[in-house]
């Protein structure tokens, strides 16, 4: 059977459209995406790294690495958006229906659960969130370490290390410097940028449990849609109210309204959480670790080391307090305004290309309902 013609989207192809339209907007500035990574991966102590402008660090990728560089990990990135915008519908969907028929089994048989409240909405959202960045954060993890490139691991001596001797300096035979050189051709080794080439390394540095990198930070940046959904309502709220003692009865707002809230919503949100975007950002890139190594004047770990040696990673909080030591609370928001002009067009876009990619994925759902039923009476 294969039921009724489809004449509007179903919850889940619904999903499927907005996932589509993620992946749209996203792939449209996505070069801004590589840039504000890189911003927020970047360190203020880097000496030639001062210049963290949008557009500077846009020129200095595009003549160091051409128009490439611009879309370094851009199949993990689209992989990461589609995965977790249908994850968090999917895990959505599954909470909030779990939730509702528990509050019907408590009341008389036959009777309806009551709306659920602005709170319990929200709530529903975040464990959504939670469950979904649990599932899809490994994606994230090497779509962020495409975008960066490899981590910089200079040779740093111990604080214990001894002088050289004459016969070291000259480059004698069995001195100490053929370790150091064959430390050098260790880091020379080829390095595979594709999506598994990525995922090994992580997993051949540090063990499974590395593709989880800033999982914690991550469960946090859940409670991002929810002041973004708070600020909205009520937000759109104070519009609607001045538009009725304006004459305007509707109770609606226009598209371009309906944008200009949502992107002032988004704003709001992201400043609130920005700290943690960037410190999650900082761990899954592993530059927190690497700067940590250089201010102990510790060797850096080199490839294929950071799982087999005492490297401790960086937490949040240790990285939000190191940047506060330094560069103040300015350090906490490096990198945010090219994070919000993302955003902002990235919303645009999507509000924009919503009906046609939900027009496309209606026309395909009846496609599909048109070859089965065929089959079906064959």
């Amino acid at each position: 059977m294969s039921g009724p013609k489809p004449t509007e989207l179903t919850a889940f192809t619904a999903a499927f459209a907005g996932a589509l339209g993620g992946c749209f907007s996203n792939a449209v500035v996505y070069p801004l995406d590589v840039v504000k990574t890189r911003i927020q991966a970047t360190h203020g102590g880097h000496k030639g790294r001062n210049n963290l402008t949008l557009f500077a660090v846009f020129m200095r990728i595009l003549k160091e690495e051409g128009v490439a560089g611009l879309y370094r990990g851009f199949g993990a990135t689209m992989l990461n958006t589609f995965s977790m915008q249908y994850a968090y519908f999917f895990f959505y969907s599954f909470v909030r229906t779990s939730y509702i028929k528990r509050l019907a089994s408590k009341l008389p048989k036959g009777s309806k659960a009551p709306p659920l409240s602005t709170a319990a909405e929200l709530l529903l959202g975040a464990v959504a969130g939670a469950l979904a960045q649990i599932f899809t954060i490994p994606v994230s993890v090497i779509a962020t370490r495409q975008q960066i490139g490899r981590v910089d691991k200079p040779a740093r001596k111990p604080r214990n290390a001894i002088k050289p001797s004459d016969d070291v300096e000259k480059g004698l035979p069995g001195s100490s410097l053929e370790s150091s050189d064959d430390e050098t051709k260790v880091d020379e080794q080829p390095f595979d940028e594709s999506f598994l080439g990525v995922a090994k390394e992580i997993v051949e540095e540090e063990g499974v449990t590395g593709l989880w990198l800033g999982i914690k930070p991550g469960l946090v940046l859940t409670v991002n849609p929810a002041i973004t959904y708070g600020l909205y309502e009520r937000v759109k709220s104070m519009v609607l109210l001045a538009h009725a003692q304006a004459g305007d009865t509707s109770g609606k707002m226009n598209p371009w309204a309906s944008f200009a809230v949502g992107a002032l919503s988004k704003s709001l949100a992201t400043v609130v959480t920005y700290p943690y975007i960037m410190a999650k950002v900082r761990i899954q890139a592993r530059t927190a670790d690497v700067e940590e190594a250089q201010e102990e004047h510790l060797p850096v770990p080199h490839q294929h080391q950071f799982h087999h040696t005492q490297f401790k990673h960086v937490g949040a909080l240790e990285i939000l307090t190191r940047v506060w030591k330094k560069e103040g609370f300015v350090g906490w928001y490096q990198g945010m305004g090219a994070q919000i002009f993302k955003a902002v067009l990235s919303q645009a876009l999507l509000f924009l290309s919503k009906e046609q990619f939900e027009a496309w994925t209606l026309a395909f759902s009846i496609f599909i309902w048109t070859l089965r039923r065929r089959s079906a009476s064959a």
